[in-house]
């Protein structure tokens, strides 16, 4: 078939597409998914790790939201500085100690403040900070209306808007209005108000001491005020011991009265009871007369028993032809009778070995002997009777008391009857007395004690006139500034990234869209693309040189022999990577076609610097033949299909099988056939000719292709049974998405380039 002429049937029995579109190898068969990483290859096996890289590409990338969002926040804290008025402290230090120095100790008189309790420090603070306090620290400075106007500070906001919004000459000439009479009441709460704003309490740890800050815009006032309120609560706390030791002086005169009356009556029925009853009470003891006989007797019956069950048991040992008890022996001369008998028995049994019995000498001594005998009898006998006789007084003495303690009994018991309301009117007497005694001794102690005690707090140091301001702290209101710019540029940083659905790295791409990288095309900010491209070593070559590389490959047979270059919208750059990719395609040796397929807002001609009256509009319409489309570029390799004159209907010129054909012939006479498409989104000829290529390199411009946008590009392609081989990133700064140390290296050179 002759090139002028286009076949009007196709020539492929299968779907219309090209006998050249790529077969269904591996890569080919799985998609474009298998080129791309996945989110768990990414992830590092799926744990979820914190990427501090990525927060620092983030920040890096919102550096200058960052920078001007911590700028605006520094002045603000410059200007609110500036505009503050300055607050000047004095400070007076206080000791308070918890127990006073005492002569007597008087339980709730001395000891009012609670100083044995935990809390009796933090209740101090609080009497500092006290209403009452304030109002006497006022009363002493004799503030009036004027000076507590004069002293109140004026806000920041309220400076502010007086210098935005002064005073004109007409207000300023006004005579000013007569001064209202003041109200004390308001003047004392305005007084009150203005001590208790400034008064600050810090207490120092681990120590009794208290620092009393005053601040307010007057040195000298200050230092008036942080004196005034530590005498006035020196001054406080003594005037509440008084108070108390009087208050308690008063009470107690009045119950002594009381007190007293009622013990003199119940004394008075006690006397009468007892005279009407015949009742003798003796000792403290309150115990009748028949009572401590009674006792008395009891003591006596029960020693006379001890003293009978002894001899008692003396006397039934001697009588059953026991020993004699030895207290019993130590009393008589038994034992020295028993010691004389021993010697003579002794003595006699001596002799006996030289004397016969009957000598004289012998019998003399068995005559003394039996004496002997005869009074050891005569004595244990006198014992024995001695026992029996001391065993019967013991007997006749307990019965004698027995009967006594029987007798006493019967009238103690008879008083004790008669003593039961006596006793209940004692013990009235008693507890009355009592009460009376325990009163008296608090009087006569809180008389002596309520003006002895010393007060336990005292002043360390007075407050001097401060010479610095203590407020604002210029570099303290900057250091905080910088350091909550810092935290809300942070969060606009993250809060804009969050908001950013765009696709902005090559990982944005790998993730939202699972397609291949196929090529990072660096943003040109000073050079054309004329110029760019003339320097072949610069990044922007060599990306696009790069992305030659990967397209021959993305499919098992290289790069796809018709390949279509689309986006999912305008301005994306996919017809400047289509001729840059014909244009180094040609460089390879290759004869390449590129044709500009978009029929409906055409840009290649703009690139490429030429026009011509017929196209691939006039091509599939018929009025022309392929021989006239085709243009001669600068390559020879390189030849041109432009898009021709606008059509009413491209999509129904791109559905006829002219364009079909075309493209096989394209296929057979070229090397390399390169469409530059239209947009995907809106209009149905990008899909249609995906359709009919063997596949589709989907180009998305960096910080401008929203991620919704190019997925449903690139489900309309797939919707279409197209093989998208991979994407394109164009427009892709480092420096600003924050990755320029990943990918400055892929450029070659540094890519800070201008792009028209």
């Amino acid at each position: 078939m002759s090139d002028d002429k286009l076949p009007t049937q196709s020539h492929d029995a299968g779907d219309g597409r090209p006998p050249v579109r790529a077969g269904s190898g591996p890569i080919a068969a799985r998609g474009p998914a298998a080129l791309a990483p996945s989110a768990s290859d990414r992830d590092g096996g799926g744990e979820s790790t914190i990427d501090l890289r990525a927060y620092w590409a983030l920040l890096v990338k919102r550096r200058w939201l960052v920078l001007s969002v911590l700028a605006g926040v520094v002045a603000l804290a410059l200007l609110i500085t500036l505009l503050t008025s300055p607050r000047y402290r004095a400070t007076a230090s206080l000791q308070i100690d918890r127990d006073s120095v005492q002569a007597m100790k008087v339980e709730g008189i001395n000891n009012l403040e609670g100083a044995s309790t935990p809390d009796f420090l933090q209740t101090q603070y609080e009497l500092l900070k006290s209403r009452a306090l304030a109002e006497r620290v006022a009363d002493q400075l004799h503030l009036d209306g004027a000076q507590v106007e004069r002293l109140r500070a004026t806000g920041w906001w309220r400076r502010l808007t007086a210098v935005l919004q002064p005073r004109t000459e007409t207000d300023a000439s006004d005579p000013p209005d007569a001064p209202e009479p003041a109200d004390p009441a308001a003047t004392l709460a305005g007084a009150v108000d203005l001590i208790r704003h400034g008064l600050t309490v810090e207490p120092i740890r681990n120590s009794r001491l208290v620092r009393v800050h005053f601040d307010s815009i007057s040195p000298a006032f200050s230092a008036r005020a942080a004196n005034a309120i530590a005498e006035g609560f020196i001054a406080s706390a003594i005037e509440r011991r008084f108070d108390a030791s009087s208050y308690a002086t008063r009470y107690l005169e009045e119950q002594l009265k009381l007190s007293k009356a009622r013990l003199e009556e119940s004394e008075r029925a006690l006397v009468a009871f007892a005279l009407k009853e015949n009742i003798v009470v003796t000792g403290e003891s309150g115990q009748s007369l028949e009572g401590q006989n009674l006792g008395a007797l009891n003591a006596a019956l029960a020693a006379a028993q001890d003293q009978r069950i002894l001899a008692q048991s003396a006397w039934n040992q001697v009588q059953g032809g026991g020993a004699l008890p030895a207290g019993a022996i130590a009393n008589s001369i038994l034992n020295t009778l028993q010691q004389q008998r021993a010697q003579l028995q002794a003595q006699y049994q001596q002799q006996l070995q030289v004397f016969k019995p009957d000598y004289p000498s012998m019998l003399q001594l068995k005559s003394q002997m039996s004496e002997l005998d005869r009074q050891i009898d005569a004595e244990r006998a006198g014992i024995r009777a001695s026992l029996k006789a001391e065993y019967d007084a013991a007997q006749a003495r307990e019965n004698m008391m027995i009967a006594q303690l029987d007798a006493l009994r019967t009238r103690a018991l008879d008083v004790d009857n008669r003593s039961i309301d006596y006793n209940i009117l004692r013990r009235e007497v008693d507890t009355n007395r009592q009460l009376y005694d325990g009163l008296l001794q608090r009087y006569k102690e809180i008389g002596v004690a309520g003006g002895i005690g010393s007060n336990n707090i005292s002043i360390v140091d007075r407050a001097h006139v401060p010479t610095v301001r203590y407020r604002p702290n210029l570099v303290f209101n900057l250091g905080v500034g910088l350091l909550l710019g810092l935290l809300c540029g942070v969060a606009a940083a993250t809060v804009a990234e969050f908001l950013d659905d765009t696709i902005k790295t090559p990982e944005d791409l790998e993730q939202h869209l699972h397609l291949a990288v196929l090529g990072i095309i660096p943003r040109l900010r000073r050079e054309s693309v004329k110029s760019a491209l003339a320097d072949p070593r610069s990044a922007f070559s060599e990306s696009y040189r790069s992305a030659r590389t990967a397209l021959q490959f993305s499919t098992e047979n290289g790069a796809p022999k018709v390949l279509l270059v689309t986006s999912a919208s305008v301005a994306e750059g996919k017809s400047t990577s289509a001729l840059v990719l014909a244009r180094n395609f040609a460089q390879l040796g290759k004869r390449v076609l590129l044709i500009e397929a978009d029929m409906r807002n055409p840009s290649l001609h703009h690139l490429l610097g030429t026009r011509c009256e017929a196209g691939l509009s006039s091509l599939l319409a018929g009025t022309a033949t392929l021989s006239q489309s085709v243009l001669r570029t600068d390559d020879e390799r390189l030849k041109v299909i432009l898009s021709g004159p606008l059509p009413p209907n491209p999509a129904e010129l791109l559905s006829s099988n002219r364009l079909v054909s075309m493209l096989t012939i394209a296929a057979k006479t070229f090397d390399q056939v390169i469409i530059d498409g239209p947009p995907v989104l809106g209009i149905a000829d990008a899909p249609i000719l995906s359709h009919l290529v063997d596949g589709t390199l989907l180009v998305t411009r960096s910080g401008q292709t929203r991620v919704k946008a190019a997925r449903t590009a690139l489900k309309r392609l797939l919707a279409a049974r197209t093989h998208v081989i991979g994407s394109l990133l164009t427009y892709y700064d480092a420096h600003v998405a924050g990755y320029e140390y990943e990918y400055a290296y892929s450029y070659g050179a540094a890519p800070r380039l201008s792009r028209e």
